[in-house]
């Protein structure tokens, strides 16, 4: 029987073990996924490449810790999530910001311009593309909420802010992504 035949649990046994070829069938079916998980957060092809294979390795290294207590694929994504992060935290100076030092003003929105805009007709590469041109914390912020469904509790512990600072931010970034969006 070889290891391409086998399902995901019996090779974590095999990886328990430190065997490279399950080791290897694990990278080959997580990898696309994981790569498009570190590409939303670093924006840069071979920094993601970069991020994934740390990724892979930090989860190899500690899949003792893995207990079956949620599915391989989002123990794995959270590493690689935590990863990117802490990539981009040291190669971009983010520094989530103290909201209760900042006033943010955000432009007031005519009601009923946003009540005749049509989103529906947006398309994905566009709401992305205006999502990477806000700052660093609002992008990777509406990344982790809308395209990796992390809920906001989860985010703070991510990025390791407070949650009322997540929410805040959260809500800003959404403001300033609708606001770019109805210039489209």
């Amino acid at each position: 029987m070889t290891v391409s035949t086998l399902n995901t649990e019996e090779l974590l046994l095999l990886c328990k073990n430190k065997n490279q070829t399950a080791q290897f069938e694990i990278y080959n079916r997580y990898s696309k996924a994981m790569f498009n998980v570190a590409y939303r957060i670093v924006k840069d092809q071979h920094y993601a490449e970069d991020v994934m294979q740390e990724g892979f390795l930090k989860a190899f290294n500690n899949i003792d810790a893995y207990k079956n207590e949620v599915a391989f694929g989002a123990w794995l994504k959270k590493i690689i999530v935590n990863t990117s992060i802490d990539f981009y935290k040291k190669n971009t100076k983010f520094k989530p910001e103290d909201l209760t030092d900042t006033i943010h003003k955000i432009e007031e929105v005519d009601q009923y311009q946003c009540e005749t805009l049509d989103f529906t007709n947006l398309r994905v590469q566009q709401v992305i593309e205006a999502m990477n041109t806000l700052k660093a914390s609002y992008s990777v912020i509406l990344t982790l909420f809308f395209i990796e469904g992390y809920d906001q509790e989860e985010i703070s512990e991510i990025m390791n802010i407070s949650y009322a600072n997540c929410r805040t931010t959260l809500s800003r970034a959404k403001d300033c992504l609708r606001l770019k969006l109805m210039k489209i």
